[in-house]
């Protein structure tokens, strides 16, 4: 039973599953999608919004460069590089009967530092956010410093005082982990059952708690949502409605665009 309802009334309801059960190559598109004018006003962001999250990547590079050296070359800036696929452009245009005009271009955000995934930009973004917040707060921090003076033993005994937890198949959870074991904070993990066994292995090589689950994510993310919950001191990265983590990926339109 799925639901409280049987498979076959779900594939009466919902035609579509029977071509996923069969295994045949199946496409989709949401019929509810809305137009780009009118989604982003829902959104209730501005360019402002993005324009500040921007920013305070550009103020915690310094301490990104000093506590992450794989990102010395780019200057703390946590970013991925483009690149021409005209070999798929091709194969594309001919499966599709698409036009040869203009090219096509590949963001290779899996190749993002740290955590060498999307998740690094959204995820270690909201985690340098609330830890600036919490240093400004304390005195620890001002907004004219240099940001490098966060990479030391006094700054991370402070955020020790703190926790930071998510839910995670594994992406958003190394990115999180990693960076917040790295500040100083108390992480923990909380991982499904898909999340493949390196990962967890990595996180914990980093000092990072890992709580497993032998269900899927959403059961991992509404356990790790509940403790965190409980505990005022503990900030949770909610990767179904947070606003900063949002905010963090969104900051790689304005990259993209100084890239083309």
């Amino acid at each position: 039973m799925l639901l409280g309802k049987s498979l076959t009334v779900w594939c009466n309801e919902y035609p579509l599953l029977n071509e996923l059960i069969a295994l045949r190559e199946t496409s989709w598109f949401n019929p509810g999608v809305a137009d780009a004018a009118e989604a982003l006003a829902d959104v209730g962001l501005t360019r402002a919004d993005v324009d500040d999250a921007s920013a305070r990547l550009a103020r915690f590079a310094p301490y990104i460069a000093r506590a992450f050296p794989e990102t010395a070359a780019s200057a703390g800036i946590i970013e991925s590089g483009i690149r021409a696929v005209p070999h798929l452009q091709a194969l594309l245009a001919e499966r599709y009967g698409l036009s040869d005009s203009g090219a096509l271009w590949l963001k290779q955000d899996s190749h993002l530092p740290i955590s060498g995934s999307i998740k690094a930009r959204g995820g270690i973004y909201e985690v340098l956010k609330h830890a600036e917040e919490l240093a400004l707060a304390k005195g620890l921090l001002q907004p004219s410093d240099d940001y490098g003076v966060l990479d030391n033993d006094a700054a991370r005994a402070f955020f020790g005082r703190y926790k930071i937890a998510v839910g995670s198949t594994g992406n958003l959870g190394l990115s999180i982990g990693i960076v917040s074991a790295r500040l100083g904070f108390q992480a923990t993990v909380h991982m499904s059952a898909d999340a493949r066994q390196w990962k967890k292995d990595k996180l914990r090589a980093h000092g990072v708690s890992v709580v497993e689950y032998a269900c899927d994510y959403s059961v991992a993310v509404a356990e790790g949502r509940k403790q965190a919950d409980a505990d005022p001191y503990c900030h949770f990265v909610d990767d179904e409605n947070s606003t900063s983590l949002f905010l963090g990926y969104a900051v790689a339109a304005q990259r993209l665009q100084q890239q083309f």
